[in-house]
């Protein structure tokens, strides 16, 4: 039933929403040059990777030692409003008919976060990861990791089919008002440095 679900909306939404896509496209490949998407490897459904799309906000700056520059010398005006209005989200639902993503689900994070997680918030990987969840109508970025996590774990022991289509909704009107998209003081969201163990 979830997979039904998530083929018919990511379908939908990519009929709906392609020509926006393939404008988003256009203007980034005019603004920032190629490549247009940004490619990436992340753990999925019980840590196994897959690789993610997302559209490409970030510049190739560099500083003169040729390292790139921190996450907000690099993120460029247009990819501020793709991140804020979470157009940059879009390709993913080509992963969701791919099977590597669900809608709703703990957004997927990075591999490196995986040996640092304690046994309760690795738990958030006992489901599919979503382009949204329960953790991003309830704060999106705007959490600290720990919160974040908790609210993972919740969706994961209280997932239903109901509940995904109260996120769907909540998300549309999340994306609406642009509320947390970044933590205060961050031009992202700072990385996860790991914590004490759970039971």
């Amino acid at each position: 039933m979830n997979r039904l679900f998530d083929i018919i909306i990511a379908s939908s939404a990519i009929v709906v929403l392609g020509v926006v896509m393939l404008l988003t496209a256009v203007v980034i490949r005019l603004k920032m040059g190629s490549p247009v998407l940004f490619k990436h490897i992340r753990p999925g459904l019980h840590e196994k990777p897959f690789v993610m799309y997302k559209f490409r906000t970030m510049a190739e700056e560099r500083n003169e030692a040729g390292e790139l520059l921190t996450d907000e010398g690099r993120l460029s005006p247009l990819g501020r409003f793709l991140r804020k209005s979470s157009l940059d989200e879009l390709p993913q639902l080509i992963n969701v008919l791919k099977g590597d993503l669900s809608i709703v689900g703990p957004r997927p994070l990075y591999r490196s976060y995986l040996s640092l997680y304690s046994p309760y918030q690795a738990r958030r990987h006992e489901v599919k990861p979503g382009i949204t969840g329960w953790a991003q109508v309830n704060g999106r970025n705007d959490v600290s990791w720990e919160k974040r996590f908790e609210l993972d774990v919740w969706y994961v022991d209280n997932r239903s089919l109901f509940l995904d289509m109260k996120i769907i909704g909540m998300t549309i009107k999340k994306v609406m008002n642009t509320e947390g998209v970044n933590q205060p003081g961050h031009a992202t969201m700072p990385d996860f440095k790991g914590n004490k163990e759970r039971d």
